[in-house]
């Protein structure tokens, strides 16, 4: 992320948009996740892959149980609204700066939504479509990859949980 502060003053956009690149978001849904930015809402937007808008097999059982345990978590200690660490989402260019990301492996998705509780950035999420994805996964499709991930999420919360 600290490539983003290097652009020059003339190029910087007010919005960065992420998406993962298998085939699994739906671009076309992006002005529904940058809508509540634009209304000047919030500054912060998660694309939440709800049950309903899911394709059947889409996230797997560990994906799932991933994602209700570290938003509970981030729930319990930090009073947060997050139901997904879904990776389709919206930030203000400036905004994202501020967090100053550090992760750049499976935390970041979570690295940034605890970055945004403690600073107090407005967020809101907005359910979004979700499909299998083309391949497999180096992270939610191995064992290995599962238990990486589940510990690096799981550390950030801690991580944030403790300091002050």
């Amino acid at each position: 992320m600290a490539y983003l502060a290097k652009l020059p003053e003339a190029q910087k956009p007010d919005i960065i948009v992420f998406l993962d690149g298998d085939y699994s978001d739906y671009p076309q849904e992006l002005k529904k996740i940058v809508q509540p930015i634009l209304r000047g809402d919030v500054d912060f937007v998660i694309g939440a892959r709800v049950k309903a808008l899911r394709e059947k097999g889409a996230m797997t059982v560990p994906q799932i149980f991933g994602n209700w345990l570290a938003t509970s978590l981030m729930r319990l200690f930090f009073s947060a609204k997050f139901t997904d660490l879904g990776p389709f989402r919206a930030i203000k260019y400036d905004k994202l700066l501020q967090l100053n990301m550090e992760d750049k492996t499976y935390g970041w998705t979570v690295e940034m939504q605890l970055k945004v509780l403690k600073q107090r950035i407005l967020y809101t999420e907005v359910p979004v479509n979700y499909r299998n994805r083309i391949g497999v996964s180096k992270v939610s499709g191995t064992v290995k990859g599962a238990i990486f991930a589940g510990v690096k999420i799981l550390g950030w919360i801690f991580k944030y949980s403790f300091k002050t």
